[in-house]
């Protein structure tokens, strides 16, 4: 009970600006109503876990948020206007119509969602993730969020949602190949990864199925002179598995391709040149079961040309965005990204597409879209997140029945 209400914990002040001092937090709970409105659900929580009238709720952060302490109170230990709120909250509390409580069903499924609390650019943040676990539960499915060190309790969950960025040579891939070994429904799966991750895969998939893009050039070491002898400038070039614009660098003039080329050698044996395409905003269509879920609009970030700034004065920096319905989205664009998407799976994508008067083209496909909270669920709110745990529970019935 502790473990489910510290994961709550940790994602709801992780989104909340409740007043802190430093690593320590002190809560009082009358009767179900929280001293912190910001935290009354996590209140209500703790409540019925624990019913007693009056609690003491203590938090400390030590790498993440976590509950220290909870103590029942005596009315004795109150001071006068911790009084007068344990009086409101009683008369809230009396004129409630009393009601059986309905015996608590036992969950169908056990999920869980890998994340990174230390993450500077996570797919999720923690009001997303707290969305996904309540979303997960109103359906049936006990939902919990799990960290690195939980690898080898894998096997006793029946889904794996993984919601921190994935690479090859990272534990997330780890994750997803064992969980899947032991017949985890899992997204993002092993083959999403893979073909997500890395850009020369996927440039080639992308290719041979005639997708359009921009003009591509998958370079090995000493080949860059190719470019300078036949393309315009500006280039941008790419290590194979950059995410979130990391990774990603435009080259202006020759001198800084050649620098850009050299430092990205010592990292990789190949290396992605791509034209240059300005557009003032990317689209992102979400794309779920071969199926469109959002669509948004990334507007660059202020001063740069991509949607993320990894500048050292600008620290990962996003632009503005603007959530639109799938309806709404211009029909070529969408129509392209499932064209992409769909090539890799039928699990959860985010396409990036630039719209120019030439045509749409497909920049990459990701394999653990961003989801964060008021930002890409603007449209479909809630249903955005009980949509994705369906996709879960749908998958977990058809296996079970098969």
């Amino acid at each position: 009970m502790i473990r489910e209400l510290d994961e709550m914990v940790e994602a709801t002040l992780a989104s909340q600006q409740v007043p802190t001092d430093a690593d320590r937090l002190r809560m009082t709970i009358f009767l179900g109503r929280a001293s912190f409105p910001e935290l009354q659900e996590l209140a209500q929580q703790v409540f019925e876990s624990f019913r007693a009238p009056l609690l003491q709720v203590d938090f400390r952060f030590k790498g993440g948020w976590r509950i220290a302490d909870i103590r029942p109170l005596s009315l004795r230990s109150l001071d006068a206007e911790q009084e007068e709120g344990f009086v409101d909250a009683l008369k809230g509390y009396m004129s409630k119509p009393w009601r059986r409580p309905r015996a608590r069903r036992e969950p169908r499924y056990d999920l869980a969602i890998l994340y990174d609390p230390n993450e500077p650019l996570p797919p999720s943040d923690g009001a997303a993730l707290h969305r996904f676990i309540a979303a997960a539960r109103a359906l049936g499915m006990d939902a919990e969020l799990i960290q690195k060190r939980d690898y080898g309790r894998i096997a006793a969950y029946d889904a794996l949602f993984i919601r921190e960025t994935t690479a090859i040579n990272h534990h997330s891939f780890r994750f997803s190949r064992r969980a899947q070994s032991e017949g985890l429904v899992v997204i993002d799966d092993p083959d999403s990864i893979l073909r997500c991750t890395n850009k020369v895969f996927l440039e080639e998939l992308l290719r041979a199925n005639r997708v359009p893009r921009p003009r591509t050039l998958i370079l090995a070491r000493g080949e860059e002179r190719r470019l300078l002898e036949s393309w315009a400038l500006p280039i941008i070039v790419k290590i194979p598995d950059g995410s979130f614009s990391r990774g990603v660098f435009k080259a202006d003039d020759r001198d800084q391709l050649k620098a850009i080329c050299r430092r990205l050698f010592e990292e990789s044996d190949l290396i992605l040149a791509q034209e240059y395409l300005y557009t003032p905003f990317d689209w992102r269509v979400g794309v779920l079961d071969r199926r469109p879920l959002f669509v948004c609009k990334y507007l660059m970030s202020k001063g740069h040309w991509q949607i993320y700034d990894h500048g050292e004065s600008a620290g990962g920096r996003g632009g503005e965005f603007e959530t639109l319905a799938v309806e709404q989205a211009p029909k070529r664009v969408v129509k392209t990204a499932l064209r992409a998407a769909n090539l890799i799976g039928d699990g959860l994508y985010g396409v990036d597409l630039k719209e120019t008067p030439t045509g749409v083209y497909v920049i990459e496909v990701n394999d653990n879209p961003s989801i964060d909270a008021d930002v890409e669920d603007q449209v479909l709110g809630a249903e955005l997140y009980r949509r994705i745990m369906r996709a879960f529970l749908e998958r977990l019935e058809r296996q079970r029945g098969g």
